[in-house]
């Protein structure tokens, strides 16, 4: 029974209360922020009022339409004078609709739980625009990416190079223009991509890769040493580009979730949701409560085994076979108990557009059974871990990846929470039923392969309460709307995913996708091991590698 105090406080002021969850004797009132996102913008607008040519808002998303050379002066303000982190960026081709190619900067207002997207008409007879990239370092890849699928030049980008063509693509061909057949199968042609050169005397280069030794997708890395500490390290990657975006706009919307649970393999959930929420954003639909409670707890139980399946991962690169074996073994009954309650070891085939496809009410008391004796020998595990003395003298101060540098190049999720950076969109940015619930963001300030493994094994602990409040607060009800009609718009989607957020924006015309940009974690912090591994050795790179747990597939879409 409530108290009489929460339901005093509920009445007089209902209007702000959005959620009361209790468990045992504790109640949580979720209030309503104080949205001040307009104070960003009324800023802007009267530091470059005469540089704005049009406005747009969607419930927390406000669209700034900004004449093309204003870019780099309004970005970089609103960047540096608000501390307002760059998200993404993406570009659209809208010729058939007004004659422009459009380039989107969409920045995080986390205090706000608010997004600003910055907008700018770049017309085809003059496919440029000025980089950002020299203001903002995070713009890199993005703008390199744009440069090859769309062919918009970001002048003035320290790095022109190709960064998912390569040197066989033939030039003017730009895959995401809608004037691209996604049956084209393009010739090949002469080439050279040329890598950055460490000179100096005992220089020598390891280039590893693309195909590796064990089973896993390729990738490059060359590292440039100097005895055994590496100087540089250059990786490229994209050699199993899918075209999954290209693809999204040849499929029927129903069809595109289960093209999302399958970007990257071991984070389908958080994928599947981040693009079901900006669908649902566009059609106005709210998803019923029991639907938001299962589809936070399908994302922490994917949480969950993937902190598990990084932990053994270290333990393996450290050569603590024993260590590596008992977290493997707690990841295995992870993956067995998703299967019981869902059918999917990986959680797939779960989520819809309007909520879930089955209900897991029924499994509550397995989940709970089962997560008490995980927690106990999860705890036993990092003991064990973090009291052998070769495990913790190969993780502390490897792999260091300094707090301004994770700021510069938006390193997300626990790699960059290891860093110092206290951001997490499941609080910042609320959605499901992490709202009506109560959780800690872990954060520790050391950045190196150490602070990774601690965050994440906090952050165990935290999902498993988070899912025991879900499961015992998880409302009576259906557990989906119907959506029979997808209405012209676009929207933001976005979830944290076990390596970080995972950003959706999607526009809808005519009853299908126009535009689908998906940003997986992986894009953000892959740069980031370039600058983990200066320093350290080449034998530990492997360590640094699985400590930032990166995602080929997410990555190479």
């Amino acid at each position: 029974m409530k108290s009489q105090y929460v339901d005093t406080i509920k009445k007089e002021f209902k209007e702000f209360v959005i959620g009361d969850p209790a468990l045992i004797n504790e109640t949580y009132l979720t209030v309503k922020k104080d949205t001040n996102v307009m104070a960003y913008v009324d800023a802007i607008r009267k530091e470059f009022g005469g540089l704005i040519i049009g406005e747009a808002a969607l419930r927390n998303e406000v669209y700034l339409t900004i004449k093309k050379d204003a870019n780099v002066k309004i970005c970089d303000y609103l960047y540096h004078q608000f501390n307002t982190p760059l998200v993404s960026i993406f570009a659209t081709d809208e010729r058939k609709k007004d004659g422009y190619f459009k380039v989107h900067y969409v920045f995080s207002c986390d205090r706000e739980d608010a997004f600003i997207i910055l907008k700018i008409n770049i017309e085809e007879k003059s496919p440029q625009y000025r980089s950002i990239t020299s203001t903002i370092p995070a713009a890199n890849w993005y703008e390199r990416e744009i440069q090859d699928m769309f062919g918009l030049v970001p002048l003035g980008h320290p790095d022109p190079r190709h960064l998912i063509h390569f040197e066989d693509w033939e030039t003017g061909l730009y895959p995401l223009r809608k004037d691209f057949d996604i049956r084209t199968k393009p010739k090949r042609v002469k080439g050279e991509y040329i890598y950055r050169r460490v000179e100096g005397e005992g220089v020598y280069e390891i280039p590893v890769g693309p195909v590796h030794a064990g089973v896993i997708e390729p990738g490059h890395f060359r590292f440039s040493v100097a005895g055994e500490p590496i100087l540089n390290l250059e990786i490229r990657h994209f050699y199993t580009r899918k075209g999954v975006e290209k693809l999204f706009e040849n499929i029927p919307i129903e069809k595109a979730v289960f093209l999302a649970e399958r970007i990257s393999g071991d984070n389908s959930v958080a994928h599947a949701v981040a693009f079901c929420q900006a669908i649902e954003k566009i059609a106005g639909v709210e998803i019923p409560p029991r639907a938001k409670y299962i589809r936070t707890i399908l994302l922490e139980h994917e949480r969950l085994y993937n902190h598990l399946g990084d932990i053994a991962g270290i333990a393996t690169d450290v050569a603590f076979a024993f260590g590596a074996a008992q977290a493997n073994k707690l990841k295995e009954d992870l993956l067995q108990l998703n299967e019981d309650i869902t059918g999917s070891r990986l959680l797939r085939g779960m989520n819809t557009i309007g909520g879930v496809r089955r209900d897991i009410g029924d499994k509550k008391d397995k989940i709970l059974l089962k997560l008490s004796t995980f927690q106990l020998e999860f705890r036993k595990l990092m003991e064990l871990l973090m009291e052998t003395p070769s495990v913790v003298d190969r993780i502390e101060t490897t792999g260091r990846i300094y707090n301004d540098i994770a700021k510069e190049l938006h390193v997300v999720g626990p790699a960059g929470r290891a860093s110092g950076i206290d951001r997490d969109i499941r609080r910042d940015h609320p959605y499901s039923a992490y709202r009506e619930l109560n959780f800690k963001v872990v954060a520790h300030k050391s950045g190196d392969v150490y602070a990774r493994t601690r965050v994440r094994a906090d952050e165990v602990h935290e999902s498993i309460a988070i899912i025991e409040q879900a499961l015992w607060s998880l409302p009576e009800g259906a557990i989906k709307n119907e959506v029979k009609d997808i209405p012209d718009g676009f929207a933001l989607g976005y979830t944290e995913a076990p390596r970080g957020e995972t950003i959706y924006w999607v526009r809808t015309e005519g009853g299908r996708i126009e535009r689908c940009k998906v940003r997986d974690p992986s894009f953000c912090n892959w740069l980031a091991i370039e600058y983990a591994v200066l320093d350290n050795i080449v034998p530990d790179f492997p360590i640094i590698n699985k400590s930032l747990s990166l995602s080929y597939s997410g990555n190479d879409m």
